[in-house]
């Protein structure tokens, strides 16, 4: 029987040594895998550590000194806030006031953080002005003082977040304003007291005779009576004249209240297109403007539109067209600034000179021989009071356009979580 070979065979040891290798462990003779880097001696170490020591202490410098300024930033604010003379009022998003100075707590008469600034805002009442507004400051005892004129202004700050309202006291330049704009008219009526004397005159000595010849035994009946008529034809103008220089030197809009647009347009129409009918002239009438609504004295508006559409018709011929529209334009077609309503009174006559147009709206000056010269004034003086004005488009031979422009109030807005802003 033959032997077993017990001693391995060198293809048997090299399949091993393969295996070993694909299995990744280590060959005797070779370097290990994964051998650590050589540790950090204690120099370098403290190195290191002295290095995030002194960018530590660097950082917290500059943390400090940021801190520092913060500090006295806020100190000027609350400094600045605090000598303003306007109130100031901050409103974040949801509405409610998170931050005030002493002028707004005053004006107010309470305090106002924390509050929703909804309930502040309903205090104050437009006015004829946009951006001013008309409030009721509390006095003593719970009484309120004379109202106060305010001019409000908001800003909106860059996060969104917040808004800051600025509320100035005007009452005073206001009182100046209107007394200014008082004196003016009355220097006005100093310069045309040589012209009313002529205006005066005239009709009265007129009157005068006209009711001499009453008194004449040979009148008869019919004659009398055309007489008496002429008579009352000319103390009429005279009252119409008087009450003209009335409402020119008084200047000022008294009862203001809201209206419609539409509704006063379609009144104006229903009035004068009878008249425009009676001299054959077609009476076009328009209005835009919706339920859009004015703040301001509705029978003094009612009043220069009214003369302006008399006018209108009165320089038209027969077959001619009178256009009376009425449109909501925005701020940057109104000529004022904010969005107004327009008011346009056009006709087909013969026109006005250009020589002539800006004596139009002079007192006493006229070109028909029944005018008394201050329609025009009046309706001017209404639109400016109005915080609006009047302006003629005319060309001889081609008609000519008054435009009466007045700005819109304002109203609050349905949202409560922003407060309106200023036009």
């Amino acid at each position: 029987m033959q032997g077993v070979n017990t001693e391995p065979s060198h293809s048997s040891a090299g399949a091993a040594a393969a295996g070993l290798q694909g299995t990744g462990a280590p060959v005797a003779g070779s370097p290990a895998a994964g051998t650590p880097a050589a540790p950090l001696d204690a120099a370098q170490l403290a190195e290191a550590f002295a290095l995030f020591n002194r960018a530590s202490e660097e950082l917290s410098t500059a943390y400090n000194a940021l801190q520092a300024q913060v500090g006295q930033l806020t100190e000027r604010l609350s400094v600045l806030m605090g000598a303003l003379p306007a109130a100031v009022v901050v409103v974040d998003r949801a509405g409610l006031v998170v931050q005030v100075n002493r002028a707004a707590e005053a004006l107010f008469g309470g305090a106002l953080v924390g509050t929703a600034w909804r309930a502040a805002w309903a205090r104050l009442q437009a006015t004829e002005t946009p951006g001013e507004f008309s409030f009721a400051a509390p006095g003593e005892g719970g009484s309120a003082d004379e109202p106060r004129r305010l001019s409000l202004s908001e800003s909106a700050l860059e996060s969104g977040d917040e808004r800051i309202v600025l509320l100035h006291d005007i009452t005073e330049t206001h009182r100046m304003r209107l007394a200014s704009e008082r004196n003016e008219r009355l220097a006005a009526m100093g310069e045309m007291v040589a012209g009313l004397a002529h205006q005066l005159r005239t009709p009265l000595a007129a009157a005068l005779l006209y009711t001499g010849n009453l008194r004449q035994p040979e009148l008869d009946a019919a004659q009398r009576s055309h007489v008496a008529d002429r008579a009352l034809e000319r103390l009429r103008y005279l009252e119409r004249l008087i009450r003209d220089m009335l409402l020119f030197a008084r200047g000022d809009s008294l009862g203001r209240q809201r209206f419609h647009v539409c509704e006063l347009a379609a009144e104006l129409a229903h009035t004068l297109e009878p008249l425009a009918k009676a001299k054959q002239i077609e009476f076009d009438a328009h209005c835009g403007c919706g339920d859009t609504e004015l703040l301001g004295d509705r029978k003094a508006l009612g009043g220069a539109l009214t003369n302006l559409l008399e006018n209108a018709i009165q320089a038209s011929e027969a077959g001619g067209c009178v256009r009376f529209e009425v449109a909501s334009v925005p701020a940057a077609d109104s000529g004022l600034g904010v969005a107004a309503v327009r008011f346009a009174v056009s006709d087909e006559g013969r026109g006005i000179p250009a020589e002539l147009q800006e004596r139009l709206f002079e007192p006493f000056f006229t070109t028909r021989a029944e005018g008394t010269g201050l329609g025009l004034a009046i309706a001017r003086g209404v639109a400016r009071g109005h915080g609006g004005d009047i302006l003629l488009r005319s060309a001889p031979g081609q008609g000519s356009t008054f435009i009466l422009s007045l700005p819109m109030s304002l109203e609050l807005p349905a949202d409560t979580t922003s407060s309106p802003s200023p036009p």
